[in-house]
């Protein structure tokens, strides 16, 4: 007979784990960046990600990232790796040739 309690608990856990990682890339992304590069492609301030990234960060070490707090943690992570991270990256790169 299957566990459905366990699988359950096996996926909450992959979940958790894979939204942490991301959020921990995408923090360790924003402190590496130039703080001018994210005010030259007209996004929040670095300090401002840094924050929101590491209550991000701290939210999902602390809660399910499918409890409410968790999901608002998973979309700020994926706001930043999604939208903000490229175009920092593209800024700080330089034209293309």
């Amino acid at each position: 007979m299957i566990q459905v309690n366990g699988i359950i608990s096996l996926i909450f856990l992959v979940l958790q784990v894979i939204a942490l990682g991301g959020a921990g890339f995408a923090l360790f992304h924003a402190a590496r960046q130039r703080q001018d590069a994210f005010t030259a492609v007209d996004k929040l301030t670095k300090p401002i990600w840094l924050g929101i990234l590491a209550a991000a960060f701290l939210v999902l070490l602390l809660f399910s990232p499918v409890n409410l707090l968790g999901i608002i943690a998973v979309i700020a992570v994926c706001v930043y790796l999604v939208d903000v991270r490229p175009r920092v990256d593209d800024i700080q790169r330089g034209p293309r040739k």
